[in-house]
Parts: structure tokens; C-alpha cells; sequence
């Protein structure tokens, strides 16, 4: 709980936008965010980032977000966690000048993909000593590098596809010898992916080595880490987790794509992708898959929020842990809050328990040392 006064309103900072080419998702994410916190809880201030990386800030009366980019106030985190509580300082027009803006208690980060979902966000709030919701800086960036977080889910003895890395400087001067390797290592069909970025962007399945090279360039043109990993004929199930040192995990769902995989488009453009909840498991596999869920959670050293997406084999019914979201969608027709409700927890309580639990996280920090010095002799 919050150690504010009873009746006086937590102070929350809505942070959307950011320079990803998740921008729009953010934005809508946001404003569901935005409609469903309680007014008699949260005094909300939104802090949009504008797809060039200027910070502006609205006031609680900004309900439209996508005006906060256009007449924000410019302002970025106090770097001084001195200071007398966590605050935005603003940035003055003409001289260079800087004061220091309202207070906030806790950041909300609703942003999706690199420079936002990465941990570059969260380092600078942990050194500005402003709470936030979510997984921390080492979380944060495991979660949205696909390799590293394949690599922690296979050492915590979890189930993953065989997969390759290919690093965009080893296709752009060695396409041949790339080639070779991923013939050798895999089967078609394949998946090609960007690692590094969210939300189905620049992926491709990839049906044979004609369909191979447009598939690496289209990736290696949103990161320079490039995933090749072995397509499998397989249900996609989907199940949030919520929590700190104690995560749960909610009921599963399964996505039914209106492509032939759960693409951008699928996702956010295009009508008739199906969600199914609570997913039609049985009951040894929805356990399994909530088990999963929590171990992976945990491998990555989650906290707040994540929801976890798996591979169920068609053929074999093996499960497989696919990847982790450390900032899920939360757009009305999102997975993570849906899943939550059918799991007993409603959408505003929702948030409120992810707030609890950022403001729970930092009081806990706050009891850790770091001014070890050690003895004289």
C-alpha cells in the first residue's frame, strides 16, 4: 500500500510514445491505461515521448494524449535522487534554464519496444529514484533480447525451439556462409526475427531458402542481432503473470490468428484474429503452462507484470516457452489485462495492484546499502 496521507491521491506519471516502432501501440495502450485508473486513487499526469526522444509532460486535465506530444511541456528526470522526492525538472525556453516540476510517486512506463521496454528507461528512473511499474533495468533488457532470454529459459531447464544468431555485419558481408549455417543448423519452415524489437515487427516465416534472404534483410533492417528459429506447427497460448519475489500466473489463453501467425497486422490492423479465454487445455497442460509461466517470470528476474507466450506442438503437445513481455499490450483488446479478469482480478484492480507493487519494490530497495566503505586499518 501507498504510505501517502488516507484520502490523498497517488501522483502517477503515465509515460507512453517513445522512439520504437511501437509508438501508435504505446498511445493506444495509454489511453486504456489512462480511462480505467480510478480518479479518486490517482491523480494521473501524462508524459508523452515524442518519436524523436524529447520528453513532454500534460497536466491531469489531458485526456487526449496524442495532444500532449503536440503542446507538452518539455522536461526530463532529476538525475539528483537527493532531492526532496522524486521529480521531472523542466526544461526552459531560450537560457538553458531548468525548475524542477510537480512531484510524481510512481511512473507507469506504457512503452513498447526499444528505447522503452529495454531497460533504458528503467536505468533512468533508477537513478532518478522515481518508482515505476515493471520489471527492472536487468529484466527489462533480458526480456526484449531474445537470444540472451532463450539462453536464461534453456538454462532454468526450460523447453525452447533450436534456434540461430546471426549478426547483421555476418550477413551483409558473408550471405553465403550465413546461409550454409542456418541449412545446417535448421529445418524449413523457419522464423526470422529481429531480436530486439516487439509486437511482431519484421518478423517473417520463412517456407524455404528461396524465401530466406528478403526475410534476413527485412530483419537485420530493425536490429543488427538477427533470430532464425525453427517454425513448428503449433498452437499459440498466452498466460500474464503478476507479481514480485511471489508471481501467479493467470488463467491461459490461446491467440487464433487471422494470418498464418500472429503477426503486426494480425495484431493491430486487421479484423478476425480470435482470442480464446480461458484456453481449451487440459487440465495437466494449463498447469504446466502456468508453471512455466512463473519459472519463466522468474529466470529473467521479472517483477510487476509480464505475460509469458508459448508454442503448444500440434503433433506432440509439447509446450514450449516462446519468449516473455516485460511491458504487455494493455489496448482494450489486449491479452494481459483480459487474462487477469477471466482470472478473478478486474482491470482497475489490476493496475492497482501493479502500483502496489512498484511502490512495494522501491520501499524495498530503499532498505538496501550502498555506501559500503570498508574499515580503516
Amino acid at each position: 500500500m501507498s504510505d501517502k496521507p488516507k484520502g490523498t491521491r497517488i501522483r502517477v506519471g503515465l509515460l507512453f510514445g517513445g522512439r520504437s516502432g511501437e509508438h501508435e501501440v504505446s498511445l493506444t495502450s495509454a489511453a486504456s491505461v489512462l480511462q480505467a485508473l480510478d480518479p479518486s486513487k490517482y491523480e494521473v499526469v501524462p508524459i508523452g515521448i515524442t518519436r524523436e526522444g524529447r520528453w513532454l509532460i500534460g497536466t491531469a486535465t489531458d485526456h487526449l494524449l496524442p495532444q500532449v506530444l503536440d503542446t507538452g511541456q518539455p522536461v526530463t528526470p532529476s538525475l539528483d535522487p537527493s532531492t526532496d522526492g522524486p521529480q521531472l525538472v523542466a526544461l526552459g525556453s531560450g537560457r538553458g534554464s531548468a525548475e524542477p516540476t510537480g512531484k510524481l510517486d510512481v511512473i507507469f512506463p506504457v512503452l513498447h519496444g526499444t528505447f522503452g521496454e529495454d531497460g533504458t528507461v528503467q536505468g533512468l528512473l533508477e537513478l532518478s529514484g522515481i518508482p515505476y511499474v515493471g520489471a527492472g533495468v536487468l529484466a527489462s533488457a533480458v526480456g526484449m533480447d531474445k537470444d540472451i532470454m532463450k539462453r536464461l529459459f534453456r538454462d532454468a531447464g526450460l523447453p525452447v525451439v533450436d534456434w540461430v544468431i546471426v549478426r547483421r555485419g555476418e550477413w551483409q558481408h558473408s550471405r553465403s556462409e550465413v546461409l550454409r549455417l542456418i541449412r545446417k543448423k535448421l529445418r524449413f519452415p523457419l522464423f526470422v526475427k529481429p531480436v530486439n524489437l516487439g509486437s511482431s515487427v519484421g518478423i517473417s516465416k520463412v517456407h524455404n531458402e528461396r524465401e530466406l534472404p528478403a526475410a534476413l534483410d527485412l530483419a537485420a533492417s530493425f536490429d543488427r542481432k538477427i533470430l532464425v528459429e525453427k517454425g513448428v506447427d503449433a498452437r499459440e497460448i498466452e498466460c500474464s503473470v503478476l507479481g514480485n519475489d511471489r508471481p501467479e500466473a493467470s488463467v491461459p489463453g490461446e491467440v487464433i490468428p487471422i494470418n498464418e501467425f500472429y503477426d503486426y497486422e494480425a495484431k493491430y490492423l486487421k479484423e478476425g484474429s480470435r482470442l480464446i479465454i480461458p484456453a481449451p487445455l487440459g487440465k495437466r497442460e494449463t498447469k504446466r503452462v502456468r508453471e512455466f509461466a512463473v519459472r519463466a517470470f522468474q529466470a529473467i528476474e521479472g517483477a510487476g507484470m509480464g505475460r509469458v507466450d508459448f508454442l503448444l506442438d500440434r503433433r506432440t503437445r509439447k509446450i514450449f516457452v516462446n519468449e516473455i513481455n516485460t511491458i504487455p499490450g494493455f489496448t482494450p483488446i489486449s491479452m494481459y489485462p483480459k487474462l487477469w479478469e477471466a482470472t478473478g482480478l478486474a482491470y482497475p484492480k489490476l493496475l492497482d495492484r501493479l502500483i502496489e507493487l512498484a511502490l512495494e519494490r522501491s520501499r524495498e530497495k530503499a532498505g538496501t546499502r550502498f555506501d559500503y566503505r570498508p574499515p580503516s586499518s
